[in-house]
């Protein structure tokens, strides 16, 4: 093919752009693509076992990345190599990271581009694609609140467009003015499905006109284009907040990872869009422009081969990873030393929501950054008005209303803790959280595990029956995340320890779901200090004590069990609140087992994959030989949550506990 033709498909305008910077992006150009070749050769050889081909795409990852500055954090996916190379990570530690070494990010723990780097500012991928857009808003949020004036720049494909993250992150962020550069890479295939079948509308960016923010179309194979028009946004961005939307025209000339070949593109399609390769394009551009001749073009291409090489042969020299049970087990969660602050303030008798609010209310004055987001939170003080005055003490840059988007402001929170922040969500509903279950289960669970980034986000929830709310305000639905490594589950029964372990949740740099049953918010009191105190995390309360029978609850079913023994005198127990699901007291729990020799367990959930059910199961392991009939599980009925009282009743836990009480003990 000559330099006439491959210049014809490309026009380069370079305006002020001098020979030393335009030498350097074809340096940054050229790398990912050599490296891409080799990569190629080794998955033939079987010496890597996958990868998701960029080629074509390059000059997309390497243009963003050189327009913004190294403090400015990028979130790429897994064909964004040059995003990687720009910010020159060093490539033994990449290849590590595909041969899953101890040299590489997440300790052998994820794959190719799964994985984040605060040393390079770039937050990687997961493989539900959309949540990564969130992320970025939160971090870019993080960057309004500090006045960094910094621009935060997220990847996604045409593909990714159309699920529900794009949509809620696009309009947080228009709605709050971040400073975010959604980079939509349009390829032209989401795997093998063609843009004509994924959206209707004749180019991705007209769909910023929805979120009232700007939008551009970018030549993606262009890297002048590229360079000099994100550059321009850059700039603008950092003085002007605010979101833009790109989307790069380009095309893939490989598979959608390399097993998935491209037979399903036409190959006129495939011909057209090699007339556009940006590295060759460039390349002959920059010797028409006698900036590089075959002499330098050779030394810069050798330059790179030896240290791809070079370090191909570190990374393949060193060691495979030694299996450690323990270490794997040790890097669930962060580290948290729990601090246990006591107040010798004055008691005063308070509500349940008292005691949520004023613990809130305390650690907003001890996290000075300490931010809270959620639903009709500021002016209106909340649905339960938990947040009420907040507004007019803390302001509206922390205390923040939000759209109705569960999955985009948990996105948020783990952005604002990827930038140091601290960040309370609030679910209007428990059972809301379900349009948000991904980011915390896959996302905010497994973060730290993955590549040592801590997840400091606390998600309260409302939760429970008894107030005639129906089957979509009124589960409680701790097992959902009890199952979960990486999240923490607390519930609390009593408004002290309420108090105390929302203060202690926040204090933890680990993602903690917070329980907090509606039926108790202003039904329940007790005298609780004033100020401000922590409880530990794992430590059951043992309310009473007794040598016959272990009663074993937590949350509102903590007081439907003492009604019972209030009316039945004789029964001799001992009662713990477990107040901590996750992590569980295991030890207080075997050792009232082994010593009374009969348990019941009670959960207003249902019964079937209960945390009653694991309990139980712990039991009959230890205590066995100690016990004297067996484990008890009292649950709810297995249906949805009605709507009436009286059914309602019927369906709750608490109507069957003394008959199975008095089952147990009489066995």
């Amino acid at each position: 093919m000559s330099s006439s033709s491959l210049l014809n498909n490309i026009h380069y305008n370079r305006q002020n752009i001098d020979n030393e910077t335009l030498i350097a992006i074809y340096k940054n150009l050229l790398k990912p693509r050599l490296i891409e070749e080799k990569m190629l050769i080794l998955l033939r050889q079987g010496k890597i076992s996958k990868w998701f081909s960029g080629i074509g795409q390059e000059a997309i990852s390497v243009g963003v990345t050189m327009s913004l500055n190294p403090e400015e954090y990028i979130l790429p996916m897994h064909r964004n190599l040059g995003v990687f190379t720009t910010r020159e990570i060093p490539l033994y530690r990449l290849f590590s990271q595909w041969q899953g070494k101890a040299s590489g990010f997440t300790k052998g723990r994820d794959r190719s581009f799964h994985f984040g780097t605060q040393e390079y500012k770039i937050i990687g991928m997961i493989s539900h694609l959309g949540p990564q857009l969130g992320v970025a808003d939160g971090i870019a949020l993080a960057s309004v609140l500090k006045n960094k004036n910094e621009v935060t720049a997220v990847f996604t494909g045409e593909g990714g467009t159309s699920e529900g993250d794009f949509h809620e992150a696009l309009n947080v962020a228009a709605v709050w003015g971040l400073p975010v550069m959604f980079c939509v890479e349009n390829n032209g295939y989401g795997l093998s499905t063609p843009t004509n079948e994924q959206y209707k509308c004749e180019h991705i960016a007209d769909k910023g006109i929805g979120y009232g923010i700007e939008s551009h179309i970018i030549d993606g194979n262009n890297i002048l284009e590229v360079y000099t028009k994100v550059n321009e946004l850059a700039k603008s961005l950092r003085q002007n907040p605010r979101p833009v939307l790109l989307e790069f025209k380009t095309f893939r000339m490989r598979g959608h990872e390399e097993a998935s070949g491209t037979k399903y593109v036409p190959q006129d399609l495939m011909d057209a869009w090699a007339k556009k390769d940006p590295v060759r394009n460039f390349q002959t551009f920059l010797k028409k422009e006698g900036i590089i001749n075959e002499e330098i073009e050779s030394a810069i291409e050798g330059a790179i081969v030896h240290e791809i090489n070079e370090h191909l042969k570190l990374a393949f020299d060193e060691e495979l990873i030694v299996p450690n049970k323990r270490e794997e087990l040790n890097d669930v969660y962060k580290p948290f030393i729990y601090q246990e602050v006591n107040s010798d303030s004055e008691l005063k008798e308070i509500r349940f929501i008292d005691a949520i609010s004023e613990s809130l209310e305390s650690s907003m004055d001890v996290h000075e950054d300490l931010i809270i987001m959620g639903q009709d939170i500021a002016e209106y003080g909340g649905a339960f008005k938990i947040t009420e005055g907040f507004l007019q003490k803390f302001g509206k840059k922390r205390v923040r209303n939000t759209p109705i988007c569960e999955s985009s402001i948990i996105e948020v929170g783990m952005g604002l803790s990827i930038a140091g922040i601290k960040s309370v969500v609030e679910m209007q509903f428990a059972d809301f959280v379900s349009t948000g279950f991904n980011p915390i289960v896959n996302y905010l669970a497994k973060s730290h595990y993955r590549w040592n980034q801590e997840a400091d986000v606390v998600i309260r929830m409302p939760c429970g029956a008894g107030v005639s709310a129906g089957p979509f305000h009124s589960q409680t639905n701790e097992a959902w995340f009890t199952k979960t490594p990486g999240l923490k589950v607390v519930y609390p029964a009593f408004p002290y320890d309420a108090k105390g372990l929302l203060a202690t949740a926040i204090n933890d740099p680990n993602p903690v779901l917070f329980f907090e049953h509606k039926g108790l918010y202003r039904s329940i009191r007790q005298e609780v200090p004033s100020g401000y105190y922590t409880l530990p995390f794992g430590k059951a309360s043992i309310i009473r004590k007794g040598n016959q029978v272990t009663v074993i609850s937590y949350g509102s079913a903590v007081h439907w069990a003492l009604e019972v023994l209030d009316e039945n005198k004789d029964i001799d127990a001992d009662v713990i609140d477990l107040r901590t699901l996750q992590p569980l007291d295991t030890e207080t729990i075997i050792a009232s087992a082994k010593k009374t020799g009969r348990v019941i367990i009670l959960q207003e959930d249902t019964l079937f994959g209960g945390i009653a059910s694991d309990i139980s199961a712990l039991i009959m392991e230890e205590c066995f030989e100690s016990l004297d009939a067996p484990v008890k599980r009292v649950a709810s009925m297995e249906t949805p949550i009605p709507f009436i009282k009286q059914l309602e009743e019927q369906y709750l836990s608490k109507n069957s506990f003394e008959v199975e009480l008095k089952s147990l003990l009489a066995y």
